[in-house]
């Protein structure tokens, strides 16, 4: 078992976790928002990857009239 001195937690311990978890956060939020974006786009007909269909990596299950064209 830890003593009490090595219980408490320094400001430093204490600032890093919660930059880590706010850190973590944002890059979650940000992962969400870049998939709801794709998602949006694909139920407007618009492509998500704005490439040559030729190089896609979601030709196949792709069915927009570019994709169908290309395939």
């Amino acid at each position: 078992m830890k003593n009490n001195s090595q219980q408490n937690e320094s400001r430093r311990d204490v600032l890093i976790r919660v930059l880590r978890y706010t850190a973590l956060g944002l890059l979650a939020a940000l992962g969400g928002t870049v998939v709801a974006k794709r998602h949006k786009l694909l139920r407007q007909g618009k492509c998500a990857n704005r490439g040559p269909c030729a190089d896609c990596e979601i030709l196949q299950d792709c069915e927009l009239p570019q994709a169908l064209s290309a395939k």
